[in-house]
């Protein structure tokens, strides 16, 4: 078997993971108790996690408008600042960030397709990337990468959250395409988003498969044309050479 492609990018969520269900609010609460634990005096919750939600999603809107990426762990710092909680230092600030993120991550679980796909591209020599928009903190998505057990797969995963901007700004795809050392036609991309994928990987020269699961989407209806449309990652195994 030939695959027509020396490497492939992915993206993350909903391409790779099934985040399930992201429940910030039972997330922050295991923050909150972890504070209260370390004896600060916290407002009621209901006001705290009221403040978190106003500073992080208004963070959250201005990114989508500018494809700059929003910061949690800054958006966690200004709260913390605004109520006088000052930890020891960056071992517990982690710590806090742990425990909010483990809450986060509990329900995520790998599409049945992830993994046969990846060992058969691993097998065939085919080398193979991350690239996720993503709010999290770099050792936090190491640490979920690690715990789904995809470490071995990837060279590297690039996330929005250690740059300035998300996709679609082409520096991320850029970066990615840097790092593997290849022309952007020896290189797909993956991923299940039209506009964020697609588009931004077809913007640096990038040929992409836009993985559509349910089948519901139509690339057309959105001006975009993916180089493939496939409805699994193991469809990836039979695309042809068309768009090399």
């Amino acid at each position: 078997m030939k695959f027509f492609y020396k490497a492939v990018l992915f993206d993350w969520a909903y391409t790779l993971v099934d985040l399930v269900h992201e429940d910030d609010r039972a997330a922050f609460a295991k923050a909150f108790d972890w504070l209260r634990g370390k004896g600060f005096s916290l407002p009621d919750f209901e006001e705290f996690f009221g403040v978190y939600h106003d500073l992080f999603y208004k963070m959250i809107d201005v990114s989508r408008e500018s494809h700059r990426e929003a910061n949690f762990e800054l958006a966690l710092k200004l709260l913390l600042f605004r109520y006088r909680i000052d930890l020891a230092g960056n071992s517990d600030f982690e710590e806090l960030l742990t425990v909010f993120y483990k809450e986060i991550y509990a329900p995520r679980k790998l599409y049945a397709d992830t993994v046969p796909a990846l060992e058969k591209l691993k097998s065939l020599g085919v080398r193979m990337g991350v690239v996720s928009n993503t709010t999290n903190p770099k050792f936090m998505k190491d640490y979920e990468r690690s715990a789904l057990g995809l470490d071995a797969y990837f060279e590297f995963a690039l996330y929005s959250s250690e740059l300035p901007y998300r996709k679609p700004h082409p520096s991320i795809f850029q970066a990615a395409i840097g790092r593997l050392g290849l022309g952007p036609r020896q290189i797909l991309f993956v991923g299940d988003d039209l506009q964020s994928d697609v588009e931004g990987a077809q913007r640096v020269g990038l040929p992409t498969a836009w993985l559509n699961r349910d089948g519901n989407g139509k690339a057309a209806s959105r001006n975009v044309q993916p180089d493939y449309e496939i409805r699994s990652l193991l469809d990836m195994l039979d695309i042809g050479p068309r768009a090399v």
